[in-house]
């Protein structure tokens, strides 16, 4: 059996033409297992919802959305519930069988569509004080290394905190295992107006997952709640009369279920609804910065100031909060944190200016990028997850221009 082939690939958002002519999509992990080891280049492909060259390969370029359907639950010596799932299914299809059996993963990110393995090794997240990176939940994973062995990795092993955001830097992941907890209702609130003096440590505690969506001068907070919000006055805010979408003006039919009536956990964590188009439908760029938490009145005050100069380029950000992990390459790795998104039009020549202006502003707050998303700033580089790199591909098979900034080499 030979892989399928897709013509002409791109992202989501259609801003990145990958180099490789075409799309792998093999059916077995043997067949994945020859193709890598007989590929000088190789990279992995998600659900294309990056914005950058991440996934970018003048070599192969592997999608394993036709390998065979996985979905094992069990439960740990340590008496939690976990699942192994195949890395290239969507936290759509995984979050409805999860919830059928009385379970959850504790955080989505704010739309379902995207694919469990590039989120992961991206560092993507949601929202929530108490809530860690999607990536944090990760206890277990395997993957295709450049010679085609399958290698396993667990919690715990030492290779392990900087093999789960990985940048797709170490090989092909095929399966995750994920922590688990007991499936949960939500009640999704739309709150108007906040005062630009309401304490921001408040407006965050006001829900289980809590989103500031602002254009720096007006904002709305989102709360996601697991009981009633009681009616009047909330924080100095007014209650939506309607569903909203998080760019004001857009019609909210493909926005999750608000005005507080209680869904699913997988039907209120993210904004936007499984079976529908998400955000402005691959309309926009995107960029992202998280910063210590300490320093998030300080940080969110200089982009308020630099707001006018913002607001050309800018079709929403979002403001929320994501709990410390031990990830190497993790936005959150040892800190608790304040992450601050920018939907931005889909014009790089208007952005560019302005995501610049965001990177100054933030500079004296230690930003790090989503791995994702837009950036002209690279971090410091990791001197162990290079060694780590090199340890397991010591040819560069997985190696690419990004990577290349990444580790400074």
């Amino acid at each position: 059996m030979t892989a399928g082939t897709t013509a002409g690939p791109t992202n989501w958002a259609g801003n990145v033409a990958f180099r490789a002519p075409e799309v792998r999509r093999p059916a077995t992990l043997d067949e994945l297992r020859r193709l890598v080891a007989g590929s000088p280049r190789v990279r992995a492909l998600g659900s294309g919802h990056s914005f950058n060259d991440v996934a970018d390969t003048p070599g192969e370029l592997v999608s394993l959305d036709r390998m065979p359907y996985t979905l094992e639950i069990h439960t740990g010596a340590d008496g939690a519930a976990r699942a192994r799932v195949g890395a290239g299914m969507t936290y759509a299809r995984l979050a409805a069988e999860l919830h059928a059996r009385g379970l959850a993963v504790a955080a989505m990110a704010s739309l379902p569509h995207i694919s469990v393995a590039g989120s992961v090794a991206t560092g993507t997240h949601g929202s929530g004080d108490g809530n860690r990176s999607l990536s944090a939940a990760v206890s277990g994973l395997e993957l295709v290394t450049a010679d085609g062995e399958l290698v396993s990795l667990e919690r715990g092993d030492d290779d392990f905190p900087g093999a789960v955001v990985a940048l797709g830097a170490l090989g092909v992941v095929t399966t995750l295992t994920l922590d688990l907890v007991p499936a949960f209702e939500l009640r999704q609130y739309v709150r108007e107006d906040l005062p630009r003096d309401a304490p921001f440590d408040e407006v965050m505690a006001g829900g289980y997952s809590v989103s500031q969506f602002t254009d720096w001068s007006s904002t709305r907070v989102w709360l996601k709640r697991l009981t009633e919000l009681p009616d009047g006055d909330w924080l100095g805010t007014r209650a939506a009369d309607g569903p909203r979408h998080p760019v004001p003006g857009m019609p909210p039919d493909s926005c999750t279920g608000q005005l507080g009536v209680p869904g699913p956990w997988h039907e209120r964590l993210p904004h936007f609804r499984a079976d529908a188009p998400p955000s402005n439908a691959g309309d926009e760029l995107q960029s992202e910065f998280a910063m210590p938490r300490e320093w998030a009145a300080e940080a969110l005050a200089a982009l308020y100031a630099a707001g006018d100069r913002i607001r050309p380029a800018l079709r929403i950000s979002e403001v929320r909060t994501v709990a410390a992990d031990d990830l190497w390459l993790s936005p959150f790795h040892g800190r608790d944190s304040v992450a601050v998104h920018f939907t931005w039009i889909k014009d790089w020549d208007v952005v560019l200016p302005a995501l610049r202006l965001v990177e100054e502003t933030l500079a004296p707050f230690d930003p790090r990028p989503h791995w994702g998303k837009l950036f002209t700033r690279w971090p410091e580089p990791s001197e162990r997850f290079g060694a780590l790199v090199r340890a397991y591909d010591p040819e560069g098979t997985f190696g690419n221009d990004f990577l290349r900034r990444v580790l400074g080499e």
